[in-house]
């Protein structure tokens, strides 16, 4: 049910509400916020919150500094863990001042692309998110260190799983905030967690990203554990991934779902997937956004480095989950959880619909582990690899004009310029790899 002015006004009112954060999210995919009292609550719903975008990465120079927070009311929400003195929070569009979007909103250009999807007939984009994340312990003096909360693996238990309290208290602190939790277990490698929540459409599914880093956050910091949401902290592990499951609707029909076909995929889908196989090399820099993200991309972990699907093995970047009908769904499993979910999801999704729009043909599904393959048999196959850094994937992003289109002038000139600073400041500096390799070698 959506909420108007008025019932917010009430809530707060009722619920001692002191303050609002008024939350949106930057070009890097960091939430920021403009906190005010609850006595400047009504001015924000009438959209007259202003604040200075030269401020925030990736907005705007000083020159052109002005711009307007416009709430999204169904997005209200009061944290749980504050008993006094309550917070709320509203997830916030950013206007001009002259009454138009904002073109480097994160959000606002998730919603851009998903009315391109409306214009070719579809209501919704359904996501279902599955970010992973580590848990470290804390000094003394509250910092983390490289020290695992324990020393479990895949789907085990306490005592093994020393993150089970933790992971247990995200979870009842997530529904009480209106999740609906799937499912909650340690992943593959020591310290390594993951808890799904059930799909939304894309930009929910967007905003859910976001809150679900902050509660896990916050509540691992009261057990003196430290959440990271970095691609691969650690060599010689798994890393963390953000697997999305996509689908596209027609109202109440599954647009991917066709009962004749052998695998239960209607000609859309196998579409669709064509346009994320197409541009997979180019959005990559957007679903994988940073150095380290590349680390995790290598073989022998887990995560795809190959740009083929299946729907029989993991290995592929694009798997088709078991389930069919409503829930048929196709799986992308590169995306890592240091992604803008929106700029991610906007471009899939763009990706996507250039396959729909040009009846892009699939190719045949990878059912051989690829990882075993040779560099030959991988070529004789047209499987090409992902990119093997940031590097090569801003590279391969400017070549691409669906996912340079998709982003919008500003977001990727914007983006592209702290990708490159990121990789040059990478690039330049000496590592202590190098050190203990060479130091005394030479």
């Amino acid at each position: 049910m959506s909420l108007t002015k008025e019932d917010i006004m009430r809530i707060a009112k009722e619920e001692n509400v002191r303050f609002i954060r008024l939350q949106f999210t930057d070009m890097l995919g960091t939430i920021k916020n403009v906190e005010i009292p609850v006595s400047q609550l009504e001015k924000a719903l009438d959209n007259k919150m202003m604040f200075d975008g030269s401020s925030i990465e990736g907005y705007v120079r000083i020159e052109e500094s002005d711009m307007y927070l416009y709430p999204d009311l169904d997005t209200w929400l009061i944290y749980p863990w504050v008993t006094e003195d309550r917070i709320a929070r509203l997830i916030c569009d950013i206007y001009m001042p002259d009454g138009t979007p904002f073109a480097g909103d994160p959000r606002g250009i998730l919603k851009r692309n998903l009315k391109r999807m409306e214009e070719m007939g579809f209501t919704a984009m359904n996501v279902g998110p599955e970010p992973e994340f580590f848990l470290f312990k804390n000094d003394e003096k509250g910092d983390p260190t490289l020290e695992l909360n324990d020393q479990g693996g895949y789907f085990d238990l306490a005592p093994t799983d020393l993150g089970e309290n933790c992971r247990r208290e995200i979870v009842l602190t997530l529904e009480e905030m209106g999740f609906e939790i799937e499912a909650s277990h340690h992943e593959v490698a020591p310290g390594q967690h993951e808890i799904d929540f059930k799909y939304a459409d894309a930009v929910k599914a967007a905003d859910q990203i976001q809150t679900f880093k902050l509660v896990v956050k916050t509540i691992s910091r009261k057990h003196n554990l430290h959440a990271t949401f970095m691609p691969k902290p650690l060599f010689g592990v798994n890393g963390s991934g953000m697997h999305c499951h996509m689908s596209l609707f027609r109202g109440k029909e599954n647009a991917f779902y066709d009962e004749k076909d052998q695998l239960g995929l209607s000609e859309t889908a196998r579409q669709y997937m064509a346009g994320c196989l197409r541009h997979a090399r180019a959005f990559a820099a957007i679903t994988n956004p940073t150095v380290n993200s590349y680390k995790r991309l290598v073989p022998g972990y887990e995560a795809p480095c190959y740009v083929a699907w299946s729907a029989s093995n993991r290995s592929p970047m694009i798997r088709i989950p078991a389930s069919r009908g409503l829930s048929t769904r196709i799986e992308l499993r590169n995306p890592d959880p240091a992604a803008n979910p929106y700029l991610a999801l906007a471009v899939m999704l763009a990706a996507g619909l250039d396959g729909i729009e040009n009846k892009l043909d699939l190719p045949k599904p990878t059912d051989r582990n690829i990882y075993v393959m040779t560099d030959e048999e991988r070529v004789d196959q047209g499987i090409p690899s992902l990119p093997a850094n940031l590097k090569e994937g801003i590279d391969e992003l400017l070549l691409d004009d669906v996912i340079c289109d998709a982003l919008g002038e500003h977001a990727l000139t914007h983006f592209v310029e702290l990708k490159e600073i990121e990789w040059d400041m990478y690039r330049t500096q000496v590592h202590q790899w190098e050190r203990d390799q060479y130091m005394t070698l030479y």
